[in-house]
């Protein structure tokens, strides 16, 4: 539950003189190495701060809600800096849209409230993976969608869905390089659907929400699922995968491209059936 969540008490706030920007973020992960700056590899953390530079005439870094990797995409990621600048807050969305490629889009700037911090106040983070039959891929596809060869039945994929709903310790989808030092986390949405894309075609879509996610996580259990139901698995076999606890029982680990980041909430109100269902039962 969320008194459970073990997160800083303290930690980074405007200086004087300075005041918090809020920004929504969209991006095209297949252009860059990830969000965070990594040497002299293309970033989005790195563009964005180049771009915030240039506009207020400071060295300037912007700060995301959490990391995601190279090929990810993000539809809504959001983020903040810190400046002296006096410049209206909703202007620097169009500013930095100015600046920016056009793999990179600032969907809103705003005022953050006092005491806000991009990563340590969010409430949610909603991520979809978008897959679609080899056979019905476009050229328009390519870095952007998963191809696999057939489509798995529906009612399978969202058996195996049902069963990460809930506080678990989801060590199983937890890659060996994540260095958490808790593996339990809280997901409160996790389903298949099908959706249909600009140009008309049926995509089979994931989805899941929860308080935060470890490294590969949301791609491992993609990955699991598919290759669960192409095994012909139960629903209960899928959740013997997951109360192992265990690396080796995941499959395979589903590519990047066709995962995006959603959206991040910062409303505290969101998912707080959550916490009234399943707040008192602590940590499994």
């Amino acid at each position: 539950m969320r008194s459970d969540w073990n997160r800083p008490e303290i930690y980074d706030l405007p200086k004087e003189g300075e005041r918090r920007i809020m920004l929504r973020v969209s991006y095209d992960g297949s252009m860059f190495h990830g969000w965070q700056s990594q040497g002299g590899l293309p970033s989005v953390q790195g563009t964005l701060s180049s771009a915030v530079s240039s506009i207020v005439g400071a060295d300037t870094a912007v700060y995301g809600s959490g990391r995601t990797d190279s090929g990810v995409h993000a539809l809504s990621q959001a983020c903040h800096f810190d400046t002296s600048s006096g410049m209206n807050a909703e202007k620097f969305a169009i500013a930095l849209n100015t600046k920016l490629p056009k793999s990179i889009r600032v969907l809103s700037s705003e005022e953050a409230p006092a005491g806000f911090h991009a990563r340590y106040s969010t409430m949610s983070r909603e991520y979809w993976y978008l897959i679609k039959e080899s056979s019905r891929i476009l050229p328009f596809d390519a870095g952007h969608v998963t191809p696999v060869k057939d489509i798995p039945a529906i009612p399978v994929l969202s058996g195996y869905a049902s069963c990460l709903v809930g506080t678990h310790d989801f060590t199983t989808f937890a890659s060996a390089r994540d260095m958490s030092l808790s593996r339990i986390r809280d997901i409160y949405v996790s389903e298949w659907d099908m959706i249909t894309d600009a140009y008309g075609a049926s995509v089979l879509r994931y989805r899941t929400a929860g308080n935060a996610f470890l490294y590969h996580q949301v791609r491992s259990m993609v990955g699991t699922m598919l290759d669960s139901a192409a095994k012909g698995e139960s629903e209960e076999d899928f959740r013997r995968r997951l109360e192992a606890k265990d690396r080796k029982a995941a499959l395979r680990t589903a590519q990047p491209d066709g995962l995006y980041l959603a959206y991040v909430s910062y409303d505290g109100d969101d998912y707080q059936w959550f916490e009234d269902r399943y707040g008192k039962q602590g940590r499994a």
